[in-house]
């Protein structure tokens, strides 16, 4: 099972060559000429026991370079959690050269083809976890959640960052779109591992709200 510091590591190892094909992550969002390849979810390679699909939003007006969704351990068990990592040294932030006042508690939800999961919004030191349900002290994904992925066509991931002038709503400023299509079989790997037994008792890391 890849750690959450080895995972990073084996990310760039994994997507780097094809990214350096497109001119790296950042030049593919802003419209390289094969869409369908960046927004293709890919498995950790070079294991018959994935513990991690990744996928490039198809747009977003944030700074967010990758989506995984990761089979963790946690405390002898395994647990489904959607981390965001950035392209940046973070926070997650809107892409705008206005400096914009954040909210202390800002917050989240995950909509798939119209059905909503309001979510919590859980940082880390190099990237961001979003998950509707916990086991014990860890963030995890629930199987309600796990299904619509699975099944689902377009994800919407919506965020509200920042501060709201006095007397005006909350509202959500920040937003992802993912395609979940081409994720059937890869959303199907990740869904296993997190059902399946434990073969450690090693945790995640630590993460703040």
């Amino acid at each position: 099972m890849t750690t959450i510091h080895n995972r990073r590591s084996s990310l760039r190892r994994c997507l780097l060559p094809p990214l350096l094909l497109l001119a790296c992550f950042a030049t593919a969002a802003a419209g390289a000429d094969s869409p369908d390849n960046i927004t293709r979810w890919r498995l950790e390679q070079g294991t018959p026991d994935p513990s991690y699909a990744v996928v490039q939003p198809s747009s977003s007006n944030l700074n967010l370079d990758s989506v995984v969704l990761a089979c963790e351990e946690a405390a002898g068990h395994r647990v489904a959690q959607l981390q965001l990592y950035l392209s940046d040294d973070g926070p997650l932030r809107l892409r705008t050269l206005r400096p914009t006042p954040v909210k202390g508690d800002p917050t989240a939800e995950i909509r798939i083809d119209g059905d909503r999961f309001p979510v919590s919004l859980l940082f880390a030191d190099d990237y961001v976890v979003l998950a509707d349900e916990q086991q014990g002290a860890y963030p995890m994904l629930s199987s309600r959640l796990m299904t619509a992925l699975q099944s689902g066509q377009t994800m919407v991931l919506r965020f509200d960052l920042l501060k709201e002038p006095p007397g005006e709503r909350a509202s959500f400023d920040g937003e992802a779109v993912v395609d979940l299509k081409s994720g059937g079989e890869a959303i199907a790997a990740i869904r296993r591992c997190a059902t399946s037994t434990s073969e450690s008792g090693v945790g995640t890391a630590q993460l703040r709200r």
